[in-house]
């Protein structure tokens, strides 16, 4: 009986040490400051269910990108694409690339105009073009800019919006200046950050496809990350069935199904 209860003592010690050891098991993360909402909820869930726990930072969609081209990249890393130049550096492991969900640009109008039709590629164009004025995030400060951007190059109307196109630092300008009058539409935000539009703001909706491309939220393991099976379980999870509640409450799109 006493080398019975010996043998307890020592599997129990033994797991105690397990699952200490795996408590306090910390992975970094790198995020786009627009995702805070939904990453914060997800990584809460996450460290509940693995016991890994996840220290967080964020970044602007361009400073993000900034930081992994300077060398900044940490443990698991979110991008809004296009991250052509943060990938030339080698401080992510390619081999590890996984688009975890999808954003899309969106069309707000004052709550009093006439709600535009949107459900094409050449409605949208026509609205754009006829529009008097058109509002969006600077490409050089925040990355639903250059995803505009790209959008009216993929419609063909890039020189001819371009005059009438006002540029904001950040979101929130976008939507004050539509609601107050200021300007006509805004093209941008991404449909998640209209979660609570001001006063004013109509929000259309979603971008169709052959309008604008959708954008990948893409993660990736650094190449210095001491515990990179922690950090795919992460990234799993992050495109898992867990997390896709969540990005689907924001009117985020996901990758699951």
């Amino acid at each position: 009986m006493k080398h019975a209860v010996s043998f307890i003592a020592i599997i129990a010690f033994a797991l105690g040490i397990s699952t200490s050891v795996r408590a306090q098991t910390r992975i970094t993360l790198l995020s786009p400051d627009p995702l805070k909402r939904e990453v914060d909820a997800i990584v809460q869930n996450f460290e509940m269910k693995t016991g890994i726990k996840v220290q967080e930072s964020y970044g602007t969609g361009v400073g993000s990108r900034r930081t992994v081209q300077e060398g900044g990249a940490l443990d698991v890393t979110l991008l809004f694409a296009p991250f052509d130049d943060a990938l030339k550096t080698g401080n992510v492991d390619k081999s590890t690339q996984t688009v975890v969900a999808r954003v899309r640009l969106a069309i707000a109008v004052k709550d009093s105009a006439a709600k535009p039709d949107i459900s094409n590629a050449a409605a949208v164009k026509k609205l754009l073009l006829n529009a008097k004025s058109l509002a969006t995030v600077d490409p050089t400060q925040g990355s639903v800019g250059g995803a505009t951007m790209l959008a009216f190059d993929k419609m063909g109307i890039t020189d001819q919006v371009k005059p009438k196109t006002k540029l904001y630092p950040g979101g929130g300008g976008v939507q004050k200046a539509v609601a107050d009058g200021e300007v006509e539409v805004a093209v941008g935000p991404y449909l998640s950050d209209y979660r609570n539009p001001p006063a004013g703001l109509q929000v259309v909706g979603a971008l169709p496809p052959d309008a604008a491309t959708p954008v990948d939220i893409t993660a990736w393991i650094s190449t210095n990350a001491p515990d990179k099976k922690a950090a795919m379980q992460l990234i799993d999870y992050f495109k898992g069935k867990e997390a896709a509640s969540v990005w689907e409450q924001a009117h985020i799109f996901t990758v699951t199904k």
